[in-house]
């Protein structure tokens, strides 16, 4: 199939043509690939979700890819994403250009630095409850404003991000890299967990240490206690109780926990019990061999 016309320019070519020649490329890559993993766009939107919002937005705020990756979406929208591989710091892609053959592109992005992750673990602290909350973006919008904060927050800047592509453009960002970079925004709306893959980062972490932190810093506040508090083994030993935690079996065959607990102490009465059993038992076998006695006794009289 000509892409050229008679003159060497690129031939008009129409939505539905270019739709039918990447339908026909992905059936035949399929069958030599079958993990492949085209990208899809169902409706008039690109994104839908939180996470593919952000990072299509976070794509617009930088000068360096505005006025590229425009050309990119409507490559996105007619199918010719082929495949989109995301891993950690890592995207490769095929996207069906001019050519008979599908262009390679991979996408390289830095890890986030410490500094950042820091600042944005510490304000996480108490604001998201759960993983699901955050893979759904239900946080709050302060906390939107800093994932989201250019330069600093957690999606790349173009400083960050580097790629190469196949194709003969001579453009720093083609509209292969351009369609790439817009499917990874539809791609986190398939799956937000793979926006941490990306950025080598633990969904989990985020969660998980500012629950952590939260707790040191409520265990650092507790140690500062006066000398009118008594710390629990104190209490213990004073009063000769036991504090805990008593789990409590109802009718309904439900164990309700019920904290805190006193429970008295068992007092060790087996060793005292045991020392009366010997004592009584020595005291009846004097008193058997006293009557015996008296009994020999009254006899010789």
């Amino acid at each position: 199939m000509a892409y050229y016309d008679y003159y060497g320019y690129p031939r008009y070519v129409s939505v539905g043509e270019k739709r039918a020649r990447a339908r026909r490329k992905l059936e035949q890559l399929r069958k030599k690939h079958p993990d492949i993993r085209p990208v899809v766009i169902e409706g008039n939107p690109l994104v839908r979700t939180w996470w593919g919002k952000a990072w299509n937005s976070n794509l617009s705020k930088y000068a360096d890819y505005a006025n590229r990756v425009g050309r990119g979406r409507s490559y996105l929208r007619h199918g010719a994403v082929l495949d989109l591989q995301i891993r950690p710091g890592r995207v490769s892609s095929l996207v069906q250009g001019s050519r008979g053959n599908p262009y390679k592109i991979t996408i390289e992005i830095k890890p986030i630095s410490r500094s950042i992750w820091k600042k944005i673990r510490a304000a996480c602290e108490g604001q998201v409850a759960s993983l699901q909350e955050l893979l759904e973006g239900r946080f709050p919008k302060g906390l939107a404003e800093l994932f989201t904060a250019k330069g600093s927050g957690l999606f790349p800047s173009p400083k960050e991000i580097e790629f190469t592509c196949s194709c003969p453009d001579w453009a720093y960002m083609c509209k292969h890299v351009a369609a790439t970079l817009y499917g990874i925004g539809t791609r986190l709306d398939e799956d937000p967990s793979l926006f941490f893959v990306l950025r080598k980062l633990k969904m989990e972490d985020l969660i998980t240490q500012a629950v952590r932190d939260k707790s040191a810093r409520l265990l650092k506040q507790a140690k500062k206690k006066t000398s009118r508090v008594i710390d629990d083994a104190d209490l213990g030993d004073v009063f000769g109780i036991e504090l805990g935690a008593a789990a409590v079996e109802n009718e309904g065959h439900e164990t309700t926990i019920i904290e805190p607990r006193v429970a008295v102490k068992a007092r060790r009465k087996a060793p005292a019990k045991k020392a009366r059993k010997k004592l009584t038992t020595k005291r009846a076998k004097t008193i058997i061999k006293k009557t015996k006695r008296g009994s020999s006794a009254k006899m010789k009289k």
